[in-house]
């Protein structure tokens, strides 16, 4: 059966269970209405992400006699877009030896830096509040073991002719303020952000043709002529759909068994003391990813003076991350955080909370056309901030017709390989965690 005959009840919707700590900093903010009654709409948008908000942007001023209308099931800064480690990436984290691999690594590396600079200027146009710091990234390895990938990374970058430092054990701790990494390599291209606070920004500051409404989850999709959404208290009724909910979207046709959803869970000191600064050496604000991307932690230094650590990645079938998931991932971060800083015996966590991501068995994300008048933006593997803006940005060009040199880009990232149902994903999955956990449990 075609896409465009199928009616589809969403069975999972997305739930964090805990507040999230970049929200908690900012000063609060009046959610939108939730969507109620009977709506029509041009263009209806399913996910107030980074794709989500990219796309609605985008063609709202492609088409700006035309209505927008983007539903979110949560709260702008508060769903996964605001919960991630903030930082906008813009190289691949790999790269590989192939002249394939090599031209992929290319195509990224065009669409997040031009997704970096389109936030960038948005940021700017519109005083975003969002602790916007273009600090670079540090990416390290705790085993002089590691030193031969950090190596290969480097000369990987340098076949991207992207500029870099390759960085030994001294050399990082003047400029982390801890002596337990062995070896890293610095890029300064990379953005540090308070992700919740750029998203809130993006939303607050859309064109007059985009009416959001949160707390608006989809219950329903009716996959036919018109296209129909149903919600809790209303519905809309578009002539193109556009679906940008990652994880949350294999439930849809199409869609399943393509894509991968995962937890993952951080925690946020509170902001340290001139003193406490003062025995870490005074370091200016740094982001810092592991080698090893499953077990290692992602760590930073922010420019508040709290010390941020992200780690722990798990399977999320259902999208649910508990409370109790939380807490228990707390006493691991903590011991996470004293073996790095020792000397801040005495600084307590502020926020533990947890996020979802997607992923894709072969990395290529799921974009363009899905059917009739329907299009999707999903399985971002990482990076989210600068690849999903551009990814949402370059579907809205394709959608109405305006040509960007981007959408060949996209394009030329393929489609995500085929996954197994249920309940042999979910085995293979676990295993594939605990097998990377175990690989890289010396970066921990």
């Amino acid at each position: 059966m075609s896409i465009e005959k199928k009616r589809v009840q969403v069975r999972h919707l997305p739930l964090d269970n805990n507040i999230n700590g970049w929200s908690a900093l900012l000063p609060a903010r009046q959610p939108t209405a939730a969507l109620r009654g009977q709506h029509q709409a041009d263009w209806l948008v399913v996910g107030a992400g980074y794709a989500g908000l990219a796309f609605a942007r985008r063609v709202a001023e492609n088409r700006p006699h035309e209505r927008v209308v983007l539903i979110d099931a949560g709260v702008v800064g508060d769903n996964a877009a605001g919960r991630n480690s903030g930082f906008v990436i813009d190289i691949p984290h790999s790269v590989g030896r192939t002249v394939a691999a090599l031209q992929t690594a290319n195509n990224y590396k065009r669409l997040l830096q031009a997704g970096t600079a389109d936030l960038r200027t948005l940021v700017q146009r519109h005083q975003i509040h969002c602790d916007w710091r273009e600090q670079g990234k540090f990416q390290a390895a705790v085993r002089p073991e590691s030193a031969p990938s950090m190596e290969e990374y480097a000369r990987e970058l340098a076949s991207l002719d992207v500029p870099h430092e390759l960085l030994d054990r001294a050399a990082l701790t003047k400029r982390l303020g801890t002596s337990y990494y062995q070896q890293g390599i610095f890029s300064p291209g990379c953005v540090l952000i308070n992700p919740a606070g750029l998203t809130q920004g993006l939303a607050d500051h859309l064109p007059a043709n985009v009416d959001l409404y949160e707390q608006t989850p989809a219950l329903d999709f009716h996959f036919a002529s018109p296209l129909e959404v149903r919600t809790p208290y209303g519905a809309i009724r578009a002539r193109q759909l556009v679906i940008a909910t990652n994880g949350c979207a294999a439930q849809l046709p199409g869609l399943s068994n393509q894509l991968i959803g995962l937890s993952t869970f951080a925690s946020l000191t509170q902001a340290l003391t001139a003193e406490q600064r003062a025995r870490i050496g005074n370091p200016q604000d740094w982001g810092l990813t592991p080698v090893s991307a499953v077990a290692g932690p992602t760590v930073r230094y922010t420019r508040d003076h709290r010390i941020l650590i992200r780690q722990h990645v798990s399977n999320a079938p259902t999208a649910t991350n508990l409370a109790l998931d939380t807490l228990r991932y707390q006493a691991q971060h903590r011991q996470l955080f004293l073996a790095r800083f020792p000397e801040l015996q005495d600084v307590d966590f502020e926020h533990s909370w947890s996020g979802l991501i997607c992923f894709t068995r072969n990395g290529a994300p799921k974009w363009g056309q899905l059917g009739e008048h329907v299009y999707v933006a999903v399985g971002c593997n990482g990076a989210g901030i600068s690849k999903q803006t551009v990814a949402g940005t370059a579907l809205a060009d394709l959608a109405s017709g305006v040509d960007n040199p981007l959408v060949a880009d996209m394009l030329a990232l393929g489609q995500p390989n085929y996954l197994p149902p249920s309940p042999i994903l979910d085995l293979g999955v676990n295993a594939y965690l605990l097998k990377e956990r175990w690989l890289g449990r010396h970066e921990m």
